[in-house]
């Protein structure tokens, strides 16, 4: 590598300094707009959780072959709902998505079963466009406004239908999910068939309601509104984890940036004085040389 002058140098400090600048700025809004995702997740969580212990209680009484949403059966075509952001700079957020979906891909066509995907966020979509998958849908540029049920509901809707209808025996979520304000896991949970543990308890031991008009009416109401809140909560599970990241991957980026000045600033002194002594002796050679 040539030999960089001291006016290079200042200039590659000065490039770094700017940079430094930017990555500070964008931890700052990311920390802000994290405040704001997690008020709404710690929102989200209760309700979700209740949503599905309602469910699971209510499903005891029931057959589950009275409702199509409830049938379980060899899982030979699988959908797959893979969350992503629509943006980088967020260290490995995007990429621990994709590659945990990926395998899980593999393994289920190893097995020979058929796998398609709904995209949602742009990084996802970008990557598995190309790479020959069946794909339901693909959306981007969801996070632009605040995420909300009506969109849930449509993506909701085309995921029953294709379960009632039996193009998909299987329905699965991946998404990162915040676990503190510094740390998330990406998670994979099933969809459809709704996987219920209440079975095992003891009936004395599962909520008793009174149900008009009938229970299956009001479970089937509850099963797709279960639906449509498990995707609402996986959008704001993954759009707070990604603020989350991208605040991580914005701080570490300023404190290298300033490792980064640090070094280039010892090695432009050098340089200062390597220049500086350079001309000392020249003159004195000069002097030297009119004597």
């Amino acid at each position: 590598m040539a030999k960089l002058s001291p006016r290079d140098i200042k200039r590659k400090i000065n490039g770094i300094k700017n940079t430094q600048r930017i990555t500070k700025a964008m931890k700052a809004v990311s920390a802000a707009k994290l405040r704001k995702a997690q008020a709404l997740l710690y929102a989200t969580r209760p309700y979700s959780n209740k949503l599905y212990e309602l469910i699971e209680d209510l499903a005891v009484y029931i057959d589950r072959e009275s409702h199509p949403l409830l049938e379980k059966r060899e899982e030979k075509s699988v959908d797959l709902v893979i969350i992503t952001a629509d943006r980088g700079l967020a260290g490995a957020f995007n990429s621990n998505v994709i590659k945990t979906a990926w395998r899980e891909i593999q393994r289920l066509k190893s097995e020979g079963k058929e796998v398609n995907l709904l995209l949602i966020g742009r990084k996802g979509v970008n990557f598995y466009k190309n790479k020959g998958f069946n794909i339901i849908e693909a959306y981007e540029d969801i996070y632009r406004d605040q995420v909300n049920l009506t969109y849930t509901a449509k993506v909701g809707g085309i995921l029953a239908s294709r379960f009632i209808d039996k193009k998909s025996d299987a329905v699965y979520l991946f998404n990162n999910e915040l676990i503190t304000s510094s740390t998330y896991e990406t998670k994979i949970r099933k969809l459809l068939p709704l996987e219920s543990t209440a079975s095992s308890k003891k009936l004395e031991e599962v909520s008793v309601y009174n149900i008009e008009p009938s229970k299956e009416e009001v479970l089937s109401s509850l099963l797709q509104r279960y639906i449509n809140y498990q995707l609402f909560r996986a959008l704001v599970e993954s759009s707070t984890a990604e603020h989350s990241a991208r605040m991580l991957a914005m701080d570490n980026a300023t404190k290298n940036a300033g490792e980064a000045i640090r070094k280039w600033t010892i090695i432009f002194n050098k340089a200062r004085q390597e220049a500086i002594t350079t001309e000392l002796i020249d003159i004195i050679n000069a002097a030297e040389a009119i004597k």
